[in-house]
C-alpha cells in the first residue's frame, strides 16, 4: 500500500465553494452538448470596457510586467482614495489601502490579521458562502444572526445585540447581499456602528455590489454614515462585480492602518502582489469613465423586474424584490416533502439537483447559504437565457407530485 500523507485538521471539514462546484459542474454538463440554462454563477455577463482593457494593453506593451509593492501600485491605491471619497465622503491615505488578488483575498487576509483561535465573527444569514470558511481557517468562530425575509432580510438589531459577548471580534457586512440583493437601511448602519464603538469590534463591510443598486441611492456604509464608527470599518470591495472584471482578480482594503499593515504582512508571504497588469486595468476602471456601470447597472434593473415577476406567479414560490447585486433567493420550500418519481425533495440541495438533472437549470441551493429552504438565482445572463431559465423552473415544479 503506497504511502497516505496526512492533511491538516483544518482542511479536513473544509467544503468547496458550492457557487463554484454547482456553476462547474453546469458547466462540463454544458462542454458535453447537454442544453443546460446556468442560472448559477456570480458572473456578469458583459465584457469587460473597452477603456479598460486598453489600459491593460498599453501596460503589457510599456513593459509593466515585473512585481509591483506587495499592497498594490500607486496609482491604484490613489484611484481607490479618490473612489471612496467620490462616493462615501470617506478619506483614506496610501497607508490605508492594499490592493490584493480579488475580494475574497482580502476577506482572508483580515481573518487571518485579526482573529485568534476563539474569536467570534457574527455573520448575518443568509450569507455569501465563503464568509464562514474564511474565519474558521483562521480559528475563528462563526456566529449566525438569522435574518428573515418577510423583514426584508433586515439585520434583527435586537438579537444582534444579544449576540455580542467579549468575545466577538467582528461583525460582516454585505450590502448590496449575495445572495439576497438587500440593502441595509442607513438606520440599521448607524445602530451597528453605535454597537461596533460601544463594545470594541470590527466592522467587516463588504461593498462588492454597491455600485448595483437599484433604489436610486448611492453607496453607503457604516463609516460613511457614522464617521465616528470609521476607525472600526474595514471596507472590502473590488472591481470584478461592477466593472465585469471577474477575471482580472483585483479586490482592495481600505480601513486602519495598524490592520492594513498586517493584512500586506500577511500577502508578502503568501501571494505577493497582485497582477501588475490587472492592478493598471482596475486603476483605469476605477478612475475612467462611469457610464459602463450605468449602462450594466439598467440591464440588471430590467432583469430583475423580469424574473421577479415571473417567480412571483408561480404558485408556492414567494421572493423579496432585490434591491442591488443582481441575485434572486425565492423560497421554495413549499415544494420540500414532493416527489419526482421516488426522489424525494426533501431541503434545496434535492431540489437543485432535481432542476439541473430534470430541467437543465443550474441554481445554487440555499442550504449553502445558511437557509435551506431556498434557491439562489442569478439573472447575470441575457434576458433570452433568463426567459428560457424560467420556463423550465416553473415547468419543473408542476412535476412535483
Amino acid at each position: 500500500m503506497s504511502w497516505i500523507p496526512a492533511l491538516a485538521e483544518r482542511v479536513k471539514n473544509l467544503k468547496p465553494s458550492p457557487t463554484l462546484a454547482v456553476d462547474a459542474k453546469a458547466k462540463r454538463l454544458k462542454a458535453k452538448g447537454v442544453d443546460i440554462v446556468n442560472l448559477s454563477a456570480g458572473e456578469p455577463d458583459f465584457d469587460t470596457p473597452e477603456h479598460i482593457k486598453e489600459a491593460a494593453i498599453r501596460a503589457l506593451r510599456d513593459g509593466f510586467t515585473k512585481y509591483t509593492p506587495v499592497a498594490g501600485i500607486p496609482e491604484l491605491k490613489e484611484a481607490v482614495a479618490e473612489k471612496l471619497k467620490r462616493d462615501y465622503g470617506l478619506k483614506y491615505s496610501d497607508s490605508e489601502i492594499m490592493a490584493s488578488t480579488g475580494g475574497k483575498q482580502v476577506l482572508y487576509n483580515i481573518a487571518q490579521a485579526i482573529l485568534d483561535p476563539g474569536d467570534e465573527v457574527i455573520i448575518p444569514v443568509p450569507y455569501w458562502v465563503s464568509y464562514p470558511a474564511i474565519v474558521e481557517l483562521a480559528g475563528g468562530i462563526p456566529r449566525f444572526l438569522q435574518c428573515e425575509a418577510d423583514s426584508g432580510f433586515s439585520l434583527d438589531l435586537d438579537a444582534l445585540e444579544d449576540m455580542i459577548t467579549e468575545k466577538t471580534k467582528a461583525l460582516i457586512l454585505n450590502s448590496p447581499s449575495n445572495p439576497t440583493g438587500a440593502v441595509y437601511s442607513i438606520q440599521d448602519l448607524k445602530a451597528v456602528g453605535k454597537l461596533a464603538t460601544e463594545n470594541g469590534f470590527m466592522v467587516i463591510t463588504d461593498d462588492i455590489y454597491d455600485e448595483i443598486r437599484f433604489d436610486g441611492n448611492g453607496p453607503d456604509n457604516v463609516a460613511s454614515v457614522m464617521p465616528d464608527a470609521k476607525d472600526h470599518c474595514l471596507i472590502v470591495n473590488g472591481v470584478s462585480k461592477t466593472y465585469a472584471m471577474t477575471g482580472w482578480r483585483i479586490g482592495y482594503l481600505a480601513g486602519s492602518e495598524i490592520v492594513v499593515k498586517a493584512c500586506t504582512k500577511i500577502q508578502s508571504q503568501s501571494t505577493s502582489n497582485p497582477n501588475s497588469i490587472a492592478q493598471k486595468a482596475a486603476a483605469a476602471a476605477l478612475s475612467g469613465p462611469q457610464d459602463c456601470v450605468s449602462i450594466m447597472r439598467d440591464a440588471f434593473l430590467e432583469r430583475r423586474d423580469f424574473i421577479v415577476d415571473r417567480l412571483g406567479a408561480i404558485a408556492g414560490v414567494n421572493c423579496v424584490e432585490p434591491k442591488g447585486a443582481f441575485y434572486v433567493f425565492p423560497d421554495v420550500s413549499s415544494y420540500f416533502g414532493s416527489h419526482y418519481g421516488d426522489t424525494l425533495i426533501d431541503g434545496s440541495l434535492a431540489l437543485a439537483d432535481y432542476l439541473l438533472e430534470k430541467a437543465r437549470i443550474a441554481c445554487v441551493p440555499g442550504i449553502a447559504f445558511g437557509d435551506d429552504r431556498f434557491i439562489r438565482f442569478s439573472y447575470a445572463t441575457d434576458m433570452d437565457t433568463l426567459k428560457e431559465g424560467m420556463d423550465r423552473f416553473e415547468g419543473a415544479l408542476k412535476e412535483l407530485g
